[in-house]
């Protein structure tokens, strides 16, 4: 059986890996476009949540992963200079490049080689039983077949830069500039580096006249609006241009051999941090469906939608929700300290009070000392 896997990002290459262990005379051939030192973003997230559930279906990636990560234990809420400290929301970030690295060397381990600078134009000319698209956003396999996508922008622009200075949690911080509202969600991921993504509205983006300016006049000026949470350290880009987050969906996950994974077939906005764990968790769910139908690929790809669709669409509808938070975040800024906090936790609409207090103990007893009421939204 010959399997094709386009993208050698965190999907593709834990498609391989999982692939190769669960039947040892695959052929597999994994092409990526890029070179291998090639990664754009910096750090990724896993939460507490998402590494358990990878760790269900494949402890020995977790005990790969987990040694060169780092750990916070809370969540950091910066609003009118006041920081609120959110207990028992655990995440662990790791470089973007290191993770891929440590893929690359197990699947290197397995025989798996993949070729970069390799960009496929033609996916049809490609042989092979199952082709696996996990190529990303702009994905060469989805638009080479019928999916049925669906793509949504949202309002709000942002622009992800790194920075040569360390974090203690995973923290948003939210200022008030003379253009209008902004924020910046900031976590380390590797000792003395930290991924630091900065939103703004669209009429603050207007007013400051980013669009106007070229990156390197419009990160100095983000230099000057975060000085208070950079602390003298500096923005590093990579290709740090100004977007706005698409919401990717597709009606159909396969079309013949063709199957899409991990953000060729679906996006979940960044605030909420689990991209990378959903991308990893479709290959679990595909390989997993390819081993339990015997390898036949007609009755595998029905059952991995069917299996992974309710589960996906739960985070996806709650990353929804967050964003359309975030696009309304200026509004949400008018509130004091203590119940803006409160209303960012809940933004999502999955907590409810018993969760919260089981979950965040010592910010739910502070909330309520502080006048909030867990009991109804603020």
């Amino acid at each position: 059986m010959k399997v094709s896997i386009v993208g050698a990002g965190p999907a593709g290459l834990y498609a391989a890996i999982l692939l190769k262990r669960m039947r040892g005379d695959l052929e597999i051939a994994v092409a990526e476009q890029n070179p291998p030192d090639a990664t754009f973003g910096f750090g990724v997230v896993f939460s507490d949540d998402g590494l358990a559930f990878l760790r269900r279906d494949d402890p020995e990636t977790v005990d790969l992963i987990e040694p060169h990560m780092m750990r916070w234990n809370d969540i950091a809420v910066v609003h009118r200079n006041r920081r609120i400290d959110i207990d028992g929301v655990g995440f662990s970030g790791i470089g973007r490049l290191e993770l891929l690295e440590l893929f690359r060397r197990r699947a290197g381990q397995l025989g798996i080689r993949p070729t970069y600078n390799t960009r496929l134009e033609d996916i049809g000319s490609i042989r092979a039983d199952l082709i696996i698209g996990a190529d990303g956003l702009n994905s060469r396999v989805r638009a080479s077949g019928d999916f049925g996508e669906k793509v949504h922008m949202q309002a709000n622009y942002f622009v992800w830069y790194g920075t040569n200075r360390e974090f203690d949690a995973l923290t948003q911080s939210f200022v008030e500039t003379e253009w209008g509202p902004m924020n910046v969600h900031h976590y380390s991921y590797a000792p003395g580096r930290a991924t630091f993504l900065i939103e703004a509205a669209p009429t603050t983006f207007d007013r400051a006249g980013f669009g106007d300016m070229e990156e390197p006049e419009y990160r100095k000026r983000c230099e000057e609006i975060f000085g208070d949470v950079l602390d003298g350290a500096i923005l590093i880009p990579n290709n740090s241009l100004w977007r706005r987050f698409p919401h990717l969906s597709c009606e159909r996950w396969f079309d013949g051999n063709k199957v899409l994974v991990g953000d060729a077939l679906h996006t979940a906005h960044f605030s909420i941090g689990s991209g990378t764990r959903l991308a990893l968790e479709d290959a679990v769910a595909l390989c997993t469906a390819l081993r339990d139908c015997e390898w036949a690929t007609e009755k595998a790809l029905p059952r991995y939608r069917s299996k992974r669709a309710p589960i996906l669409a739960k985070i996806v509808n709650a990353a929804r929700k967050s964003a359309d938070w975030y696009d309304d975040f200026g509004t949400h800024m008018k509130k004091a300290p203590w119940p803006f906090a409160l209303d960012y936790i809940r933004r999502a609409g999955r907590i409810t009070p018993e969760r919260l207090r089981k979950m965040a103990p010592r910010f739910s007893a502070e909330a309520e000392r502080n006048g909030c009421s867990l009991e109804v939204a603020e």
